[in-house]
């Protein structure tokens, strides 16, 4: 790719903290945690919310103790990226519902939090790896729409008395999706750590026939990734600016700039 054709790197300053809203344990793994691990090593604070406990993910074990094993596994997964603040939610794994009580159930995340930034994976029937797994369109939609419930006091005012005021992040990060606008490079450190964040799912990924080994399958995402940010390696985003002007609006007043009266 031409110099002018690489996607621009996400600004250094752009956030101090970033909430990431995802429906499972391990799906932050699958390349994002490489971005994370850069993140944490500049001083960047990264929270994860979990919508389920991953516990319809293992046809040999009972959801019961299929959970204790996620939920261990993503613990120790988060904890090499530098994540500490791990949050469990409890809706059922496999048959997620779009719902208010879900986006409440966000919302109250994010105001707690406070982030800068809110990551989370593509709503797209299809995205980046082919079609889209269900509980992943619904976290994402919902993640999308409860970012714009927690600056508003007056959608799920309750949240108020539990000492919770509005809070409005700026960015909106999705991974996954088919047209990227950002890019993060994980060259180095950040992607071993996120290899490494990737196998300690190993009892997980041990079920599932045919998975490749997380070394090469990371290896080779963020190496196609790289091409398009100029770096060996790299992490893909669509970043929404919620503190620009849409992009409708930017266009339509540089064409109204163009035209003068009369014309």
């Amino acid at each position: 790719m031409s110099a002018d054709e690489l996607l621009p790197p996400l600004p250094s300053d752009a956030f101090e903290r970033v909430l990431c809203v995802v429906a499972h344990p391990d799906d932050v793994e699958y390349g994002t945690s490489s971005a994370v691990a850069r993140w944490t090593s500049e001083g960047i604070d990264v929270a994860y919310l979990l919508l389920t406990r991953g516990e319809a993910g293992m046809d040999a074990l009972s959801p019961r103790e299929t959970a204790v094993l996620r939920q261990r596994e993503q613990i120790a997964a988060s904890e090499i990226v530098g994540v500490s603040d791990v949050q469990f939610l409890d809706y059922p794994d496999g048959v997620l519902e779009y719902s208010l009580a879900m986006r409440r159930d966000i919302s109250m995340a994010i105001r707690r939090f406070r982030p800068d930034a809110v990551l989370v994976g593509s709503w797209e029937v299809e995205f980046v790896a082919g079609l889209n797994q269900a509980d992943h369109r619904v976290a994402g939609l919902a993640a999308l729409d409860a970012l714009r419930d927690a600056g508003n006091r007056w959608v799920f005012p309750e949240l108020l008395s539990e000492g919770l005021e509005p809070c409005s992040p700026r960015w909106l990060l999705v991974s996954g999706d088919s047209a990227p606008t950002h890019g993060v490079d994980v060259t180095g450190e950040p992607l071993e750590k996120g290899i490494a964040s990737l196998e300690a799912h190993g009892q997980y990924l041990a079920g599932i026939e045919g998975h490749p080994p997380p070394r090469p399958m990371i290896t080779g995402i963020t190496a196609m990734q790289g091409r398009q940010l100029g770096v060996a390696h790299a992490v893909l985003f669509r970043a929404f600016d919620f503190h620009a002007p849409p992009p409708i609006a930017r266009e339509a007043m540089r064409l109204a700039g163009e035209t003068q009266p009369g014309e």
